[in-house]
């Protein structure tokens, strides 16, 4: 009874998100059309005002989640990293291969599609900018980005790869102490996890109500007719995120069979949540819980996913070989194919130092195109319809990572039955 209310809690809600989704579209196009853009700006203030709140609850629980579910995980493998460093490499080469196939999706359908190609819109000054900070992207700064100054500091900004560093070492220290304590500090630790996750429940219930607020100050302020300017790239840009979807879950099908249409319907709460606040934080605490309810480990779960929301931007990726063919297209610039792969490869590179930079695949795409003689102030043109934009990318961000984890559970043998996981991990966290 237990399970089956489980599943329909999950359902009411998914609903409940679906409407709420579609009526803020709804309320935020009649507000853009009835008020003038002054008063559209005021009212679109005061819908952010209850996503910002939303947010910021979703902000609150993903330092402790972390930091539980990681060092849960590392103590429980004992005081050997080899099999943590069997599972990063397992990892890291499932997304470089993502990150490979995003950026050729991207690049290939640009060049079929054309979407900057008789764009017919006003072009900026050679000299603009697209105002995004690219000084922060660079090896230098994030190898030493990547290890907290304080871990405290590192909790309150939420710097996931910060906070999966400190709980590495914390969790393999805890695992070498030989004492009366320490095992109790390993127990007390294994109990936040469901305690965050059944935290995560109540946050969760709030969503409807959040993702409402989230589109509706979109639409007020950006109105559906920036979507009909823009509609070749968008359409254009949304067909390639179907494409990699593709591909990603029929790789994903090779390794998890028929079990990834389980999978995928219970991500679809994580995807709209994301989709609907253009963020992948927000999107964190329910795919942990996702993840175990479809028999993800803990261990796996608190470790992979994190690294993947640090590495696997597969959404993120394809869109900056999109971006930066677009502005070729839309300045006539010529480029040939090898300077295309040249760039693939170069993006390939630098857009592993983006986490923690905001607006990161536009700061990626900004400091990659004068490289290859683009104007990095062409990327103005995208900016009245990022939002919309970073909507798509942030969602095939969360299918990325969710499918991820999940074979590298399947690898590892660390995916079990999803009722036994329920069992396991969550017998507090979601009983209605």
């Amino acid at each position: 009874m237990q399970a089956g209310s489980r599943v329909q809690t999950s359902s009411k809600l998914t609903t409940y998100i679906m409407v709420s989704l579609f009526l803020g579209i709804a309320v935020g196009y009649a507000c853009n059309t009835l008020a003038s853009p002054e008063q559209a700006k005021a009212i679109a203030g005061y819908f952010a005002i209850i996503s910002d709140i939303f947010l910021r609850m979703i902000k609150m629980i993903i330092a402790p989640l972390v930091f539980a579910t990681i060092v849960s995980g590392i103590s429980s493998l004992g005081a050997s990293g080899g099999a943590v460093g069997r599972i990063a490499v397992k990892s890291l080469a499932w997304f470089i291969t993502a990150s490979l196939a995003s950026l050729t999706v991207g690049l290939v359908l640009a060049n079929l599609l054309q979407p900057g190609h008789g764009l017919g819109l006003a072009l900026p000054d050679v000299n603009a900018t697209a105002n995004v900070q690219t000084s922060a992207l660079n090896v230098k700064d994030f190898a030493a980005h990547v290890f907290p100054i304080s871990v405290v500091q590192a909790m309150a900004g939420n710097e996931v790869l910060q906070i999966l560093v400190f709980s590495m070492f914390f969790g393999f220290a805890l695992s070498a102490v030989k004492g009366t304590l320490a095992p109790d500090i390993a127990r007390s630790i294994d109990q936040i996890v469901p305690v965050m996750l059944k935290f995560t429940d109540y946050v969760m219930r709030f969503a409807p109500v959040g993702v409402f607020a989230a589109m509706a100050a979109v639409i007020t302020t950006q109105g559906l007719g920036v979507l009909i300017t823009y509609g070749k790239f968008v359409s254009a840009f949304y067909f390639g995120l179907l494409v990699l979807w593709v591909i990603i879950i029929g790789a994903g099908s090779v390794v998890l069979g028929g079990s990834i249409r389980n999978l995928l319907r219970l991500l679809r709460q994580p995807m709209m949540i994301a989709f609907s606040t253009s963020s992948s934080e927000a999107a964190f605490p329910k795919m942990i819980e996702q993840l175990m309810k479809f028999g993800v480990s803990e261990r796996i779960t608190g470790f992979v996913l994190p690294l993947g929301y640090s590495f696997n931007l597969d959404g993120s990726m394809m869109y900056q070989t999109f971006a930066a063919l677009f502005v070729a297209q839309a300045f006539n610039i010529e480029m040939p194919i090898t300077t295309q792969i040249a760039m693939l490869l170069l993006l390939m590179i630098t857009s592993k130092g983006i986490a923690g930079v905001p607006r990161a695949s536009l700061v990626v795409a900004a400091a990659t195109l004068p490289t290859f003689g683009l104007p990095a102030g062409g990327l103005v043109l995208l900016i009245g319809i990022d939002a919309f934009l970073d909507m798509g990318r942030t969602m095939t961000n969360v299918i990325g990572n969710g499918v991820a984890t999940a074979v590298v559970a399947k690898w590892e043998n660390e995916l079990s039955e999803p009722v036994e996981q329920d069992a396991k991990f969550l017998p507090t966290a979601v009983a209605g």
